[in-house]
């Protein structure tokens, strides 16, 4: 599909059945429980057949290497969508427990035939709800062992005006360990943004720019929006460096 076709950031999450493709054809021609081969046919469903707004190969790449560095033993992914990000997170982090937020319960249901597909399902969690919801999700996330410094990873891939609303509520309960209570782990609790550039979170990279060096280390990729080279994007990997 050329890029000039649609606009690729105004096209509805859900509910003009690319998703609900996208998962037949991962279950038609991915390998059953091979995670590498899943992800490998959802970029190719993203290139050769409809376009998808999950993360990429290319930021992907990146989500990849940071996920690898935090060594998560529970990860947060804020937007499911088909389930993409958080196949990557638990493919990086064998350890890990990943927890994933979706408000719309046919995106979840898509993401979690997509996770048993892979193999994963006993690893990954979808929950559905959102951030900001009066702390009803948050809520049910400390009932699955949410607490104190339990939170290595996070990735932020939903609603770009809510990204550091949600941030802040989610520091406010203290789950995300920072760098000066983790000597022993290398890092602290690191926070991934996608899109920040394209659509854009122009107050979230203002928070991160403003704190940085104090309460967090961020650094700013420079990449491309999904699936294509011509549209800049920025992904930001921020440390917490103090809770």
């Amino acid at each position: 599909m050329a890029l000039h076709q649609r606009n690729i950031f105004t096209v509805g999450q859900i509910g003009d059945g690319r998703e609900a493709a996208a998962a037949r054809y991962v279950v038609a021609n991915a390998r059953r429980g091979d995670p590498d081969d899943v992800i490998a046919t959802i970029d190719r469903f993203a290139y050769e057949e409809s376009f998808l707004i999950n993360v990429g190969d290319e930021k992907g790449a990146l989500l990849d290497a940071a996920v690898v560095r935090a060594q998560p033993r529970l990860a947060l992914e804020l937007g499911t969508y088909c389930g993409y990000g958080a196949l990557r997170i638990a493919r990086a982090a064998p350890a890990a427990r990943v927890f994933s937020i979706e408000l719309a319960s046919a995106n979840a249901e898509i993401a979690r035939t997509i996770w048993a597909h892979a193999g994963l399902a006993d690893r990954i969690t979808c929950v559905v709800g959102t951030i900001g919801d009066g702390g009803r999700t948050l809520d049910t996330l400390a009932r699955l062992g949410f607490d104190t410094g339990t939170l290595d990873f996070m990735f932020i891939d939903h609603d770009k005006s809510a990204y550091l609303a949600d941030l802040h509520s989610v520091l406010d309960r203290g789950w995300l360990r920072s760098a000066d209570a983790s000597i022993d782990r290398g890092c602290g609790a690191i926070v991934v943004a996608d899109n920040v550039k394209l659509p854009g979170a122009p107050d979230y990279l203002a928070y991160m720019r403003a704190e940085q060096g104090v309460r967090w280390n961020t650094v700013e990729h420079k990449t491309h929006g999904e699936y294509q080279t011509l549209l800049r994007d920025v992904m930001l990997e921020s440390e917490l460096l103090s809770g």
